[in-house]
């Protein structure tokens, strides 16, 4: 059973903890990168590209900097993946800091350019009085972007969701009901910021399902590269970083490859703890690094490997012949 269709999961104790997923289960999955800045960066990021291209991925997005600061390198990195490789990209587009009319002009840009995805999101509030102000003549909330998206053309739109609410929504009810609006407005799909107790996820997703939304709601994946990085994010977004998690990452900071190891065991026991309660597709935070994404999926047995591996067979089988 999907998570996308399963009206229920049994959240259950911190203390059990299922490591190993069915044989049969094979996990769908996603990626995020963000424009690079430099051309360093910018090197790195299609080192990472070419690396995770293998897994098949089912879509890959390129955030866009608060305000629309990376504007136009999120466009010229979702053209260069559309034309330059066989993976699907989707756009990140916020409502902060622009028109109705510029954000609709981004949007045509991105359908002439043959993207036809879009992760529609309200955006950051700038860092001057870190309090969200709609623009006076713009999409107001994320919902409002949905509508307006689904006008300009037939985008496929995902927007986010919040296991353990946004942190600056009034309560985890009108959260919930601010993710229906989003969804009803037309948008495909949800994905989640990053979490680390799967069953919060879980208790998110029956209470979703209770309040009518049947969109598929991706659970975000976020692989802990740095953990005190990782807690900064945390803050931000108001997720919630697990003493055991503490842990676990604790005197690691001069230990690169153990931390690696630790950092990738943890990330395939959350997802396989949600294999096993019907969870089929992840999206990961990769921070434009590949190693601990890559390791992670190949764990998972995601059918892009599973290609891979066959055409690699069949190769080595023509060879022998």
């Amino acid at each position: 059973m999907s998570a996308s269709t399963q009206p229920q999961n049994s959240a259950t104790s911190d203390n059990e903890r299922i490591i190993f997923a069915p044989a049969d289960k094979i996990a769908k999955v996603s990626f995020e990168f963000f424009p690079p800045k430099t051309p360093a960066m910018e090197q790195k990021l299609w080192s990472t590209i070419e690396h995770l291209r293998p897994l098949a991925p089912c879509f890959v997005s390129v955030t866009y900097g608060a305000g629309g600061g990376t504007q136009a390198q999120t466009l010229e990195t979702v053209k260069r993946i559309r034309n330059k490789t066989d993976l699907e990209p989707a756009a990140h587009l916020t409502c902060v800091g622009a028109s109705r009319g510029e954000i609709d002009d981004v949007a045509r840009a991105y359908w002439d350019a043959g993207i036809r995805h879009i992760v529609a999101l309200r955006g950051d509030p700038p860092k001057t009085d870190g309090r969200y102000h709609p623009h006076p003549d713009g999409y107001a909330y994320a919902s409002d972007l949905v509508a307006g998206l689904k006008r300009v053309a037939n985008f496929k739109v995902s927007v986010a969701a919040y296991p353990e609410v946004h942190p600056q929504a009034a309560s985890a009810a009108a959260d919930l009901d601010n993710l229906k609006r989003k969804l009803d407005a037309g948008a495909h799909q949800a994905i989640t910021q990053f979490f680390f107790n799967p069953d919060d996820y879980l208790r998110f997703l029956d209470r979703a399902r209770a309040a009518g939304i049947s969109q598929p709601i991706i659970p975000g994946i976020l692989p802990i590269t740095n953990f005190e990085r990782t807690v900064e994010f945390a803050k931000m977004c108001g997720a919630k970083v697990p003493d055991w998690l503490a842990a676990l990452f604790n005197d690691l900071n001069d230990e690169p490859v153990a931390r690696g190891f630790v950092a990738a065991a943890t990330a395939v026991e959350q997802c396989r703890y949600l294999q096993t309660r019907g969870v089929e597709e992840f999206h990961f935070y990769t921070l434009n690094r590949y190693e601990l994404t890559a390791a992670i999926c190949r764990m998972l047995r995601t059918p892009g490997l599973d290609r891979v591996t066959e055409a690699k067979k069949n190769t080595q089988d023509e060879a022998r012949l």
